[in-house]
């Protein structure tokens, strides 16, 4: 018999069709219709011949979205004094030529200036643009917000970035837009949640131009710059990649640069009476380059990147150029070449009709080296505070966005902006740090304004949602809900500054919540009453004394309250009401003379202590115990000549010697017990502290660290890093994160594609920790990891050790581009930069409770709960009688094993859903399994009318998104979604999810209630 339907799903069978075919004119663009048919995409490629080399030119510009110039710098001209380069003028240029030729042909990839460009234009222009689209002469490769970095980045961000720059794309030119191959010319090496992000997308392959020396060479001579990239042991053949290499990086070959900018290059001259004639000459020289090329490459197709930064601002000069020499090749008696303007996607499909097996390869590409003393990964650290805002402002993003649907708000135009603002942050001269000082200003700016804007936005749609209205059903008068955007030094006017204030605690995860809350006050003792009124523990604990006199800050509080939210549901919030108590005395704050026989904190689970030259001694159940230290890196400089002259620098680490050295013991600490936390205030000298607390039946430890100003007094650039060496046998293996995501198991002093030799031992074995970095003894199974709130540089140097580089400050340059020393300074010093590790330690046997604890604090790091502060006179009994203190964003349980990764509202009323499995394959028993759940369950308020599933990306319905296929010449096995199982059961919105799946879906809503204040409040309250 078939079963009931609920009304929503009564509703999503009755309107399927009709929102089938809404949604997909959605998904695919506007202005599809009442076009003429498209030839775009594969139907617009040169048609290869089989007999002959082919030679595809693909005319292109590489435009970083603010490095040296800003971006409005870079996009409006400005500054030419430090670069030749305005965006404005490229693309003007370059659709000119194209007009004026139709053999041309131009990809383009950084959808933030083509879109800067776009609503610059008047209608006949953007009717030329459109057409030039639809024949396939203006491709649109990579298609993200900005090309981004692929080792600083989380993945929930590079998801985001490349899904607005689809949205753009969509809504401009429609489905001739959608880019089919990831172009990742520039980035500093490449990881493989990129590459599984990108096959996810609906991508055919990926070409990129960075790539170690080392494996470079090997893979010259092994011809294997092109393979399948199995990107996810868990997702399998769904994750393959095509991927090839490009020769010569993303230049065009030596002597054919022929932009205005190039001074190296013969021009074509095809006039037989002129002296200067060189046609003959430069198409032979241009052969040999090809042939070459030709030789270490599989098929005979060969790609050559005509262009570099910036190029075409004076397009038909290139492009002029490149006419000559297509046609003197093609001329040519007898020939053995074919050239034409071509694409990466049309290469890749010219590779694809050979039906070629091809090599594969299942790591990634960190660290990159471009010489044998020159490795690219101090940039992991580079600007600190900068990679934190980014972190954080991600945070508030995803909070805005899920408070915008939950409260009905609509997509707004600051919405859009922040989105915007975040895709530039994404770039990989931006959250890489590797930007002049003015650009990470100007980044600091575009952020800082959207981060203020969602503070807004976010507050609105919380007053609307916690509001209970008047007796006479009008809403109550307005009251702020503000952000403290300055916890992380512990600044807080709305909290310390008000002797009464509500606290509001929303919950962005998909599983209820105990956390922590921290806030600044100027008082002693405070009372803090929950949802229902009753008062519950608080603790208040004084605010370290380094952190107090931190250069800039400027607070009256001089401590912390703290005290614990229970039970926060999923994508819901609860409010507290505090108050500050007349007694001056705090009872929970011991007297500091009373300190002086306290010797260590943990309760019962952990013994924690100090050393007496300051090292922190942590004893953990399972026996495993570990020492926290800070030690530094001299940084070696030199003329940077040579090699061996390398300076560390924005992009190099490379320190002097081959050992870290240790810090002068010059303090001492202070500890501080209490029902919630237990703290140890730490002072190692004058510019490194920090504070190691362990919290009432949390398992694990919480170093709190504060780093600066490093001196250079001695001339001497220091990379200051955080060691914790434990009794662990390791045996050379360590782990760390993809982006965020999977983990990859790491060889010291090794690679598993070649075999490398290192002359760099110790910034040759670092690698990207975006979230995670672990340690594990095989014999054991005992393992301990350290999360962490950005991103970092880390390894494992030693066995049983674990460090991560947190700071660095540097005086000279590394060659390669920047011209400055990274040298950053704040209020008339030396930066300083705080941050905090979160420890756990435990057993892997059984992999159950260990990864789950891991992936909820790293969850919590990377999308904290965030804290409204609202500063009231009334009583909490006032308070309660107008606004709801407690509401529920989900009805039922998400599984376990399964997390809302985007929720936001969409176009045409829409709203985006994305749904994660959190674990891998084999990675527990109990978690990495198949997980199903209702999407109405997601939704308490609304109906569920339609449910149409996309690729990740948001542009294309999943069924259509069929890939190329590429053999593998090793068919390894590899797990396989069920291709029979449905993505959504349309009788009762029923999704199925495999480990590290990521299933999309666009949804259209609709009211239970009439919305408005208290549509969603919980009435339990």
């Amino acid at each position: 018999m078939r079963p009931t339907l609920p009304t929503s799903g009564l509703l999503l069978l009755l309107l399927a069709s009709v929102a089938d075919l809404a949604n997909a004119a959605s998904v695919t663009g506007r202005h599809d219709q009442h076009r003429d048919q498209p030839s775009c995409g594969y139907q617009s490629c040169t048609k290869s011949d089989a007999g002959k080399i082919n030679i595809h030119l693909v005319a292109h510009t590489h435009d970083d979205v603010g490095w040296l110039k800003t971006v409005d710098q870079y996009y409006f001209g400005g500054r030419m004094n430090i670069q030749v380069a305005g965006v404005q003028y490229i693309i003007d240029s370059v659709v000119d030529a194209l007009v004026k030729e139709p053999s041309r042909k131009f990809i383009y990839a950084e959808t933030a200036f083509l879109w800067k460009w776009w609503l610059r234009q008047d209608e006949a222009k953007r009717a030329t643009v459109r057409n030039l689209v639809d024949e396939g002469r203006l491709e649109i490769v990579g298609g993200g917000w900005s090309m981004n970095d692929e080792a600083t980045t989380h993945y929930q961000s590079m998801i985001d970035q490349f899904t607005w720059g689809f949205r753009r794309l969509n809504d401009s030119f429609g489905e001739c837009a959608r880019p089919r191959v990831g172009w990742q010319i520039d980035p500093f090496g490449h990881s493989r949640e990129q590459a599984s992000v990108f096959a996810q997308l609906g991508f055919d392959g990926l070409l990129f131009g960075r790539l170690d020396h080392q494996d470079k060479r090997q893979r010259l001579r092994d011809r294997s710059m092109e393979f399948v990239w199995r990107a996810s042991p868990s997702l399998g053949q769904s994750a393959d990649l095509f991927t090839s290499v490009l020769y010569n990086t993303y230049s065009p070959p030596p002597g054919f640069c022929f932009d205005i900018l190039c001074q190296d290059a013969e021009p074509m001259i095809d006039d037989r009476d002129s002296p200067d004639y060189n046609i003959d000459k430069r198409v032979q020289q241009f052969l040999n380059f090809s042939r070459t090329q030709a030789s270490i490459y599989r098929t005979n197709n060969v790609i050559l990147t005509m262009g570099e930064d910036f190029h075409y601002q004076y397009a038909d000069m290139y492009f002029g150029n490149i006419d000559k020499l297509i046609s003197a090749i093609n001329k040519l008696n007898g020939t053995r070449y074919k050239a034409f303007y071509s694409t990466p996607s049309c290469y890749l499909k010219a590779v694809n009709e050979r039906n070629l097996s091809w090599p594969t390869k299942s790591d990634d590409f960190f660290p990159y080296s471009s010489d044998p003393h020159a490795f690219w990964t101090g940039y992991f650290t580079s600007r600190p505070t900068l990679k934190y805002f980014e972190r954080m402002a991600n945070n508030l993003l995803q909070v805005v966005k899920q408070l915008s649907v939950l409260s009905g708000a609509p997509d707004s135009p600051e919405l859009q902006r922040f989105r915007e603002a975040m895709g530039v942050m994404q770039h990989h001269d931006a959250v890489t740090g590797t930007e002049k000082q003015h650009v990470a200003d100007d980044y600091a700016r575009i952020l800082h304004r959207s981060v203020n804007d969602g503070e807004r936005l976010a507050g609105e749609a919380l007053r609307n949602w916690t509001s209970k209205g008047t007796a006479s059903g009008e809403p109550c008068p307005p009251v702020q809900f503000h952000s403290c955007l300055l916890l992380n030094v512990s600044s807080c006017e709305h909290s310390s500054d008000h002797s009464s204030f509500v606290a509001t605690v929303y919950n962005p995860g998909s599983q209820p919540l105990n956390v922590y809350v921290r806030l600044p006050v100027a008082g002693t003792q405070f009372s803090v009453k929950d949802f229902s009124g009753k008062e519950i523990v608080s603790q208040v604990v004084p605010i370290p004394a380094q952190l107090s006199k931190l250069p800039g800050r400027s607070s009256s509080a001089t401590r912390e309250l703290v005290f614990q939210a229970v039970n926060v549901a999923a994508l819901g919030y609860q409010s507290f009401h505090v108050s500050a108590k007349p007694s001056p005395q705090d009872a929970h704050e011991a007297p500091q003379s009373d300190q002086q026989s306290i010797l260590q904190i943990g309760r019962q689970e952990y013994g924690i202590s100090v050393s007496a030259d300051n090292r922190v001694i942590v004893k953990t159940p399972l026996g495993i115990e570990y020492e926290q230290s800070f030690q530094y890196y001299e940084a070696a400089h030199g003329n940077n000549e040579e090699f061996v002259n390398r300076s560390s620098g924005a992009y190099i680490f490379r320190p002097q010697g081959n050992r870290s050295k240790e810090l002068p013991a010059t303090g001492g600490f202070q500890i501080f017990k209490g029902p919630l936390v237990e703290e140890i205030h730490l002072t190692v000298n004058d510019w490194v502290s920090q504070v190691v607390r362990v919290y009432n039946e949390e398992e694990f430890v919480e170093f709190e660290w504060l780093v600066g100003p490093i001196p250079v007094d001695d001339a001497v650039g220091k990379e200051v890093v955080v060691k914790y060496a434990s009794n662990l046998s390791n045996r050379g293996e360590f782990y760390t994160d993809s982006n965020g995501r999977e983990m990859m198991m790491r060889r010291r002093n090794q690679r598993p594609s070649w075999k490398v030799e290192l002359e760099e031992e110790i910034a040759g074995n670092y690698y990207p920790v975006t979230a995670k970095i672990s340690i594990e003894e095989e014999r054991s199974q005992r393992r301990l990891s350290v999360l962490n709130d950005r991103a970092q540089g880390g390894s494992s140097l030693r066995d049983g050790e674990l460090e991560l580089m947190v700071h660095r400050r540097l005086l000279h340059d590394d060659a390669f581009g920047v011209a400055e020393a990274l040298n950053e300074t704040a209020f008339g010093q030396g930066l300083v930069a705080r941050g905090r590790h979160v420890l756990i330690a435990g057993s892997a046997r059984g992999r159950d409770q260990l990864p789950l604890r891991e992936k909820e604090q790293a969850g919590q790091l990377a999308l904290r709960p965030w804290i409204f502060v609202t500063p009231v006179a009334d009583s909490f009994e006032q308070w309660s009688q107008r606004h709801h203190m407690r509401g529920d964003g989900l009805v039922g349980a998400v599984p376990g094993n399964v997390r809302i990764l985007t929720l936001e509202p969409w176009r045409d009323d829409q709203v985006l859903l994305r749904l994660e499995h959190l674990f891998e394959r084999d990675e527990s028993p109990k978690y990495s399994v198949p997980a199903r759940l209702d999407i109405n369950d997601l939704f308490p308020a609304f109906n569920v009318l339609s449910v149409l599933e996309t690729s990740l990306g948001a542009n294309r319905r999943a069924k259509d998104d069929g890939r190329l296929l590429w053999e593998a010449e090793q068919q390894d096995e590899l797990p396989e979604l069920d291709a029979e199982a449905p993505a959504v059961s349309r009788d009762t919105c029923t999704v199925s999810l495999k480990p590290m799946q990521i299933r999309t879906f666009l949804l259209k809503l609709s009211p239970r209630h009439q919305l408005g204040p208290s549509a969603i409040a919980n009435a339990g309250d």
